[in-house]
């Protein structure tokens, strides 16, 4: 599953125009999960009043300049406290040494955030907060759910276009084209359901 959603975050972000390098071309024995995916450059940042969320939309990556992205492909689980807490091993790549090399690769000037791109947090909000609290306080410098990836990826994708450059966004295409994938509608007028007698 690792390896769909490694194409999924890379196209969110070359959609979003950034350039993105693959920081390991291959799997170490030992890898497992914990290592940094990719590093992400925006060579035209957009500029905005404040600082980023810690929690990022579509919207706010357009400004991220340059940034470690670690993938937590775990679509099944909610990155609630209770998960958060009892997987120590989620964050064990922030004391590799190849995490520490990575932060080095851009170079001179200001350090590039650190990513974490997650499947998704609790609805409760409290329990929410909880959740990005305990990232923050590892050390991690925004966070991105799938959800967002992947709604803005099908986004973009235009019926008027042809990806064939991209299986992807070729495989969405083609969905959209024969009317599996519908744009999000709102639903102010949803109708309700019959009650049964």
């Amino acid at each position: 599953m690792a390896g769909i959603s490694e194409t999924i975050v890379r196209e969110f972000f070359e959609l979003n125009e950034f350039v993105v390098r693959q920081y390991r071309k291959y799997v170490a024995a030992t890898r497992g999960d914990d290592e940094v995916d990719f590093l992400v450059l925006n060579p035209a940042p957009a500029t905005g009043n404040g600082s980023l969320p810690f929690l990022l939309e579509s919207g706010d990556v357009k400004r991220v300049e340059r940034a470690l992205v670690v993938i937590k492909a775990w679509h099944t689980e909610t990155f609630g406290p209770g998960v958060l807490t009892s997987t120590p091993e989620l964050f064990r790549f922030l004391e590799k040494k190849s995490f520490q090399q990575a932060l080095t690769a851009f170079g001179e000037g200001r350090p590039p955030l650190k990513i974490m791109v997650i499947p998704s947090l609790p609805h409760d909000a409290q329990l929410r907060e909880k959740s990005l609290e305990f990232i923050r306080s590892k050390g991690i410098d925004a966070v991105i759910s799938f959800r967002t990836i992947l709604a803005e990826v099908l986004n973009q994708v235009e019926a008027s276009r042809n990806y064939q450059k991209s299986d992807l966004l070729q495989t969405l295409w083609i969905l959209k084209q024969y009317g599996l994938l519908r744009e999000p509608q709102l639903e102010l007028f949803k109708p309700k359901k019959a009650r049964q007698k």
